[in-house]
């Protein structure tokens, strides 16, 4: 099922990512604004997904970001994501925004298989 947030790249040289994924930062500002900063200092915006390495990548992320009452963690890249893990942007925002930014990301992914490549776009 696409989501009417997720659009097919369409494009006759190999594209980059095969969906662009417009994330909603009206509804969970903290995280959109993340994202865009973490984009613009250099993280990639484009997300190949890796269910499996995500504990793994979310463990190394968060190494020496010790957690604070009232915040989530949040890492950008995702752990989800091929690209994330050590290295990531890491920023501290409310849970509810957190979490339900990454319920959302989750459900727009869910039919999408492992080894595909989403491009996030942040306004």
């Amino acid at each position: 099922m696409q989501s009417a947030y997720a659009e097919p790249v369409v494009n006759t040289q190999r594209a980059a990512a095969e969906y662009t994924l417009n994330f909603p930062t009206s509804r969970y500002p903290e995280t959109g604004a993340h994202i865009k900063d973490a984009i613009a200092t250099g993280h990639s915006s484009v997300c190949t997904i890796d269910r499996d390495g995500a504990e793994e990548n979310r463990r190394e992320s968060l190494k020496g970001y010790p957690t604070k009452k009232g915040y989530d963690r949040d890492e950008w890249p995702m752990a989800m994501c091929a690209e994330g893990g050590a290295g990531a942007d890491i920023r501290y925002i409310s849970p509810r925004d957190n979490r339900g930014a990454g319920s959302w990301v989750s459900h727009q992914v869910e039919d999408y298989p492992d080894g595909t490549r989403v491009k996030f776009i942040v306004n």
